[in-house]
């Protein structure tokens, strides 16, 4: 992607279901949990640049001694900085007595970080500030330990004023607003509750308090406190738990729109965003890696007894097309083999563009995300060429010779690697306020290719969401080149509403296509269908939630996907660039063929798999038309 896009968060759980001795006999280190948490992290790297943190549960800890620890981090290295600071207290251990390291119940009595239970966050902002404070795992402490609760998770919620409010209503008084502290807290509610309930139970048959503690550590029902409290959070979310006792949790939302994965067998039991991660840490093939089913949660009981069941009930799933296109890593077989697909079937569209002129076009992309899609469209132009080929071949098989023949054959797409990005380049200037001229040269080119005057390029990126860089770098780097015709092509479609479930995309008129639709509104003297998307808007505010609809819609009816797609090349083109600007964009009919199982496209549809969706979309033209410029929800 060319534009920075903040976006979901990423999960780590995992549980030692052995002692700790188990994994130094068997794999050399006391450390073997730590250190598979290390790695599950660094693999999910790519979700979280604005924090880091984890958590460790120590199970089976005398009264008085430690049994909870946490690590967090919201440097600009965030992993290494918590590692390294563990690192250096193993350091300190070797120093001082080496064989410490080996002694498996002395480093869980001494080493915070030796345990059977751990949690791993990896942050993406997409509210609040960048502060500590704002860094998962969040604690909710109590002396009873199974009223202790950590929590990590990826999620955001469109209801958080309702959830706020309810908090209120039962006697809370919690110190934010945001969706963090407040599934935190509804969790906590109904942890107390059960807490509670079995306390009394256990009164009435005359157990001592003493004895009642590990008696509710045993019969606490996680399910029913995950039920209680997830049926009133609406949005995208994976929220992995674990109580002090020892108890742990995953648990992803019933529309499957945050992704969630695990693995288990009689040494561990792992959960985490993304498959690959899982794969490469414990060396695992695609199928032994399961996917948490949507309105699931995989429940590790303190014992080690592993439940896999439905907590909410089950919807039309909606799983976040964007983690195909863009998020997840492309290491993982089916995201390598979608994102392909996507761009192979924008052959018809591009071929079309040149006018199937392939001697006088350069193929190229937009680094790194656009490189799988970019080989998808290749292998497509490849597979057409071959076509030519044996048709040519066949209608002049009388009349060839070996010079006809071979010009025959050489008939191929011209691939070239012309976009360099330079990384430190931009790491500069993310922090630089005047920056439109720094902007323009995050990227270089490569000189000498393309035939000025002569040759189209066409460039693949893997979507389009302010337009900002390619009007103000891309563009204007590629025309350095001289080429007679640009062509940008997208392997998304527009980017036309907000997401309200991760990502940070919550204000229309950030959106390129929104800009664009708005645009054709004014040359049409169609502008008074802005203020009655606006009055409709203002009408739906105090409605029911599963009663409002999308009315933003209304904005792009009077227009083809095909004309919005010219205006915003017509927006993009500076003024100063020589070549014509041509802009193709995937079809979400498309989309859907090489994405099949991962259907949530409301961010180009408007259609929200949750009934919040609607009413984010309205508050966020609302908030346009009266020039507010928070975010949506």
């Amino acid at each position: 992607m060319a534009e920075i896009l903040k976006h979901e968060c990423g999960v780590v759980m995992l549980r030692l279901l052995k002692p700790l001795e188990y994994y130094h006999s068997h794999y050399g280190s006391v450390l073997y949990g730590l250190n598979k948490l290390f790695l599950l992290m660094e693999k999910q790297r790519n979700r979280g640049q604005d924090g880091s943190g984890i958590g460790c549960i120590k199970l089976d800890m005398a009264p008085g001694d430690r049994y909870m620890t946490r690590l967090r981090s919201n440097s600009p290295n965030p992993i290494q900085e918590i590692f390294e600071k563990i690192h250096k207290t193993i350091q300190r251990i070797r120093k001082d007595n080496s064989e410490k390291l080996q002694d498996a119940q002395w480093m869980k009595n001494h080493f915070d970080f030796a345990g059977e239970l751990y949690l791993g966050h990896l942050r993406y902002g997409t509210y609040g500030r960048n502060a500590i404070e704002n860094v998962h795992p969040v604690l909710r402490e109590n002396n009873w330990m199974s009223k202790s609760l950590m929590i990590a998770g990826n999620f955001n919620l469109t209801n958080v004023d309702q959830l706020f409010e309810s908090l209120v209503n039962i006697g809370q008084h919690p110190n934010e607003t945001g969706d963090t502290v407040t599934i935190l807290e509804k969790l906590g509610h109904f942890l107390d509750d059960a807490n509670e309930d079995l306390y009394r139970e256990f009164r009435k048959k005359g157990f001592s308090k003493k004895e009642i503690s590990p008696l509710i550590a045993r019969d606490i029902d996680v399910s029913s406190v995950l039920q209680q409290a997830g049926k009133y959070w609406d949005g995208g979310f994976v929220v992995t738990g674990c109580l002090g006792h020892g108890d742990s949790f995953a648990m992803r939302d019933p529309w499957g729109i945050r992704p969630a994965y695990f693995f288990k067998n009689d040494e561990v039991v792992v959960v985490a965003s993304e498959r690959p991660a899982i794969q490469t840490a414990f060396n695992l093939t695609k199928d032994q890696v399961q996917e948490l089913e949507p309105g699931n949660a995989l429940i590790i009981k303190r014992d080690g007894s592993v439940i896999n069941k439905g907590i909410s009930p089950k919807q039309t799933k909606a799983s976040c097309s964007f983690e195909r296109i863009y998020f997840s890593r492309g290491t993982d077989a089916d995201i390598y083999h979608e994102r392909k697909l996507l761009g192979r079937k924008l052959v018809p569209a591009v071929l079309k563009n040149i006018e199937h002129d392939l001697e006088n076009t350069i193929f190229s992309y937009i680094p790194n995300t656009a490189a799988s899609a970019f080989k998808g469209l290749v292998e497509g132009l490849h597979e057409f060429c071959d076509q030519v080929k044996a048709d040519r071949i066949l209608e002049q098989r009388h009349q060839l010779d070996n010079n006809k023949l071979l010009e025959i054959l050489n008939i191929r797409p011209r691939v070239e690697l012309i976009a360099v990005k330079d990384a430190s380049l931009r790491t500069f200037i993310t922090q630089e306020n005047n920056r439109d001229d720094l902007v323009a040269h995050v990227y270089d080119v490569t000189y000498g290719v393309v035939r000025r005057g002569i040759d189209n390029l066409v460039v693949v990126d893997d979507s389009i969401v302010r337009g900002t860089t390619l009007r103000q770098s891309i563009v204007r780097m590629l025309d350095r080149l001289n080429p007679k015709k640009i062509v940008i092509v997208s392997s998304s479609p527009q980017i036309r509403y907000p997401d309200c479930y991760g990502i940070d995309m919550s204000r229309l008129e950030e959106f390129i296509a929104f800009k664009a639709a708005v645009e054709l509104l004014k040359k049409t003297g169609n502008t008074a269908i802005l203020h009655q998307v606006y009055n409709n808007c203002k009408e739906q505010e105090n409605l029911p939630v599963d009663k409002v609809v999308n009315c933003v819609k209304d904005i792009y009816r009077p227009f083809s996907a095909i004309q919005i797609s010219a205006q915003i090349a017509q927006m993009l083109h500076p003024p100063q660039i020589k070549a014509s600007l041509d802009i193709i964009f995937q079809t979400i009919e498309d989309l859907h063929v090489a994405c099949p199982n991962h259907t949530g496209d409301w961010y180009f549809t408007g259609n929200y798999p949750t009934a919040g969706g609607n009413r984010v979309a309205n508050r966020a033209f609302i908030n346009f038309i009266e020039g507010k410029k928070g975010r949506a929800y």
